[in-house]
């Protein structure tokens, strides 16, 4: 299976073999969405707490005589109903969002995703980004120009998640000259999991060559 490879100026630059079993596996529905599901419960903190009538200050005392007020009958100030007592039935940090994901499992997700991908032509594969500093003139420019000779106008133009910029090593200059776009995000290819191909549209690949060599000691 081979690709074109774009320069940065958006002019076909050569081609790129890309293996079958990272970028030619059938799609397989039920198996992305239990990892992706497993991935974003593992990502959650479980930070959300309140407290309950035992953690509550206040509330020693009962607040007046059980009879003769004409009042209804309380026993402690940190009951639910009172302001400033115990909530009921909240949130604990005592629950772990945690699932199990077997290596091999997540392997096959990441090439499944990635072959869906490019099956629906949403990956782009980029001979190299050189920016002499961060720019973001320089990175709009860029993203304009590959999205004219990739023939994806959205890549320039969508608004919300429009473009994963898979990195083959870290950039400084790239990523601080994308940074001001709210709907790019740019990781190293080592990082790159199901979730974030899922979330954006289109992926480039910068480097695909070093970005292929990489992904093959991921996908087994």
């Amino acid at each position: 299976m081979e690709t074109t490879v774009f320069n940065q100026a958006g002019k076909a630059a050569g081609k790129v073999t890309l293996p079958e079993n990272i970028f030619g596996v059938a799609w397989n529905p039920d198996l992305v969405h239990e990892v992706v599901v497993a991935m974003q419960s593992n990502a959650r903190a479980g930070t959300a707490k309140v407290k309950d009538r035992s953690e509550v200050s206040g509330g020693g005392k009962k607040p007046w005589r059980q009879k003769g007020t004409g009042r209804a009958r309380h026993g402690s100030r940190r009951s639910p109903i009172w302001v400033g007592g115990g909530v009921t039935h909240g949130p604990t940090n005592e629950k772990d969002f945690s699932k199990k994901l077997n290596k091999k499992v997540r392997q096959k997700a990441l090439a499944v995703t990635l072959s869906r991908k490019q099956a629906d032509g949403e990956l782009v594969f980029v001979e190299a980004l050189n920016f002499e500093a961060p720019k973001t003139a320089d990175a709009k420019s860029t993203l304009a120009d590959i999205a004219k000779g990739a023939k994806m106008a959205d890549l320039a133009t969508k608004r919300n998640n429009a473009a994963l910029v898979v990195l083959s090593e870290r950039d400084e200059a790239v990523e601080k000259s994308f940074r001001n776009f709210g709907n790019i995000e740019v990781k190293p290819v080592k990082d790159i999991n199901p979730v974030d191909l899922l979330t954006y549209k289109f992926v480039l690949f910068v480097e695909p060559e070093k970005a292929i060599e990489s992904l093959s000691t991921r996908v087994a």
